[in-house]
């Protein structure tokens, strides 16, 4: 059993741990919900806007309800609203999904903004944590092991959707429309259809990492709550080829990078502490360079894509 003292050079990785658990959870879900709806042959870049105007709605409703889970529910809700009207516009002839997807961005922020300054001040519950370090008397390693609920639920959302994708009516079905939708309409799929609710279900899944953000890390609502995790889930998921397990673990590795500044300052290395806040992005950056090549840089992409046209 550990002891209460300060447990030094160890407490960089145990600060790691915790904190790659903590900031990967809003990638998590975005990055699935973006996954899901890319993989039915759809882009959509305002899941950032999505994020920012879920982490609002749900800190407005729990601090109105008094229910951390009300809010939550109603995050998802207002990012399927949004996919839906994302999937909606997409569907007419000639619709650039990207072009529309920046200007949903652009109109969940201005949303997001000015609904929710009268919540910038209250106090809205949190989402509770599950401790897993009970077994210990460290504070530190107790603190890197309280997880939160939602990172469960994370976890389990991209192992059923790796099954879904690969043993399921449904999954073969989002499978086809993304690959093709002359095959789709061929055997009888309706692909607007299906791309709207991947869309819709995509944005729901952003919503819920926006609730993630207000209600327990950083636990409160502002303007600048995100720093581009929307924006950031494409790259996570055409890193994750496409693959929800490989968007569980993208999230980890980038939340693991983004919790290299504050543990390394927990054990007093100050120096150059801010230039570690671009270690996730530095690693991202890297990462992409690195398993990119002529030939395989959209290996495993679906072919509806705009990106793959």
């Amino acid at each position: 059993m550990s002891s209460s003292a300060d447990i030094g050079i160890w407490g960089v990785p145990l600060a790691i741990l915790g904190g790659a658990i903590r900031v990967s959870t809003p990638f998590l879900f975005v990055s699935l919900g973006e996954c899901l709806t890319e993989r039915s042959g759809r882009i959509n870049l305002g899941l950032e806007g999505t994020l920012i105007f879920g982490a609002m709605a749900g800190y407005a409703i729990a601090y109105e309800s008094g229910s951390a889970w009300f809010g939550v529910l109603a995050a998802a809700l207002a990012g399927a609203l949004f996919g839906l009207f994302h999937g909606w516009i997409c569907r007419f002839k000639g619709v650039n999904d990207i072009a529309i997807g920046i200007a949903m961005m652009l109109l969940g922020m201005g949303l997001a903004f000015f609904f929710g300054k009268p919540y910038i001040q209250p106090v809205a519950p949190d989402l509770p944590a599950i401790s897993f370090g009970w077994w210990s008397e460290n504070p530190q390693l107790r603190a890197a092991l309280q997880i939160n609920a939602l990172f469960l639920l994370g976890v389990g959302l991209a192992i059923f959707l790796h099954w879904m994708f690969r043993a399921t009516r449904i999954g073969l079905t989002i499978r086809v429309v993304g690959d093709s939708t002359d095959a789709a309409r061929a055997i009888g799929l309706n692909p607007n259809r299906v791309r709207l609710l991947s869309t819709a279900a995509g944005g729901a899944l952003a919503g819920i990492g926006g609730a993630y953000l207000s209600l327990y890390y950083p636990g409160s609502w502002n303007e600048g709550i995100s720093s581009g995790q929307g924006l950031m889930a494409v790259a996570l998921v055409i890193f994750a080829r496409w693959n929800p397990i490989y968007c569980l673990w993208a999230a980890l590795l980038f939340g693991g990078a983004g919790a290299l500044g504050p543990a390394l300052q927990s054990v007093g290395v100050t120096s150059g502490y801010y230039l570690f806040f671009a270690a996730p992005y530095v690693l991202t950056l890297g990462l992409l360079i690195l398993a990119s090549s002529p030939d395989k840089a959209l290996e495993g992409a679906p072919g509806e894509l705009s990106i793959t046209k």
